[in-house]
């Protein structure tokens, strides 16, 4: 007989199944095999196993709070994320708490902590650059609180997502930028374990093999954010062929790509066609003002929050994960040339 008082876990560590299907096979679900709800409650007898009543109170009782997870506030597509999970999560009767993490692994962590001392119901999540190890969520599934992934997502915890088409998107940005002539087209790309900046190179990388325009290695660098666009652009126009178009992973990056064009000397688009991602308030007051792609956050805050509310009421653990992908369009203004 086990010492200490024994938990589902133990039990389904044991078992080899999980927490959830031993805390279903205890209150006789009908999903679970009488096989498995068996062997649970013979285990659970020898073991002496008792409920702990402070956890059943605390699991049904409801604090009616979500939780939420965003790399930065400012920033457009993220503010309108904001906003569609307002509008859901205030209708359905939830307050929302939300987190930053600052594109910081560390204080992602620091935000799972106290999204779980505050026993919140459920959790909205987007990651941060940073994060290559994920069991700070998986520690929320093992309490019982369901999540939703947003824009960046993550593929190794069974859990729903909410994405952008983002492969899509950047095929419709590059096929453009060919359709206006364009032929050497470099890509300003995002951190490649993201699954994010995975999508987004395909389909440039697809657009260019479409069209049976070689791709070149050279034209294509890690660089997303205003910063680094504004350095490494240069470095791009000084290659013995230069590019004559650059799609940037987003926005802030395409406005310091346009910046750092116009400062070399070249001309936009007459010399440079640029395409970025996301249709915020930069790429309306840049000079000239960006090509660009809607990602449509607010619907995106509206579908994860719909999701995750729809998770909470029907309490369980055990699900089969969805993935719901929102269309994005193209903008076109004056940083593409015309044909």
């Amino acid at each position: 007989m086990r010492s200490g008082q024994v938990t589902i876990k133990d039990i389904a560590k044991e078992l080899g199944i999980s927490a959830s299907t031993v805390s279903r096979a205890l209150k006789d679900h009908p999903d679970i095999s009488s096989k498995t709800k068996v062997a649970v409650n013979e285990l659970a007898k020898k073991w002496n196993y008792r409920p702990n009543a402070v956890a059943l109170s605390l699991r049904h009782s409801k604090s009616n709070i979500i939780g939420v997870i965003i790399p930065e506030i400012v920033h457009h597509f993220f503010s309108s994320v904001i906003s569609g999970i307002e509008e859901i999560a205030y209708k359905a009767g939830y307050n929302v708490m939300m987190f930053q993490s600052n594109e910081s692994y560390e204080r992602e962590i620091a935000n799972v902590q106290a999204l779980l001392s505050s026993r919140v119901d459920g959790v909205l999540v987007s990651m941060s650059k940073e994060t290559k190890d994920f069991s700070h969520f998986k520690e929320l599934r093992d309490n019982g609180i369901p999540i939703v992934f947003f824009d960046r997502i993550c593929n190794e915890l069974s859990s729903d997502n909410v994405i952008v088409d983002d492969f899509a998107g950047a095929f419709a940005a590059v096929d453009h930028l060919i359709n206006i002539g364009c032929k050497r087209i470099a890509h300003l790309s995002a951190p490649q374990h993201m699954l994010l900046g995975q999508n987004r190179q395909k389909g440039y990388r697809q657009a260019l093999i479409k069209h049976k325009i070689a791709i070149d290695e050279d034209l294509i660098i890690k660089c997303d954010n205003y910063e680094e666009a504004m350095l490494k652009t240069p470095e791009l126009l000084k290659l013995s062929s230069p590019p004559d178009a650059i799609f940037a992973v987003n926005e802030l990056t395409a406005a310091g790509a346009l910046l750092a064009v116009k400062k070399v000397g070249f001309r936009v688009p007459e010399d440079i066609s640029i395409v970025g991602f996301t249709d915020g308030l930069v790429s309306r007051v840049t000079d000239p003002n960006l090509t660009t792609l809607e990602q449509h956050g607010f619907e995106v805050g509206l579908k994860a929050t719909e999701l995750l509310v729809d998770r909470i009421k029907d309490g369980e653990m055990d699900y089969e994960p969805v993935t719901r992908v929102v269309k994005t369009n193209l903008i076109v203004r004056g940083s593409t040339r015309e044909k």
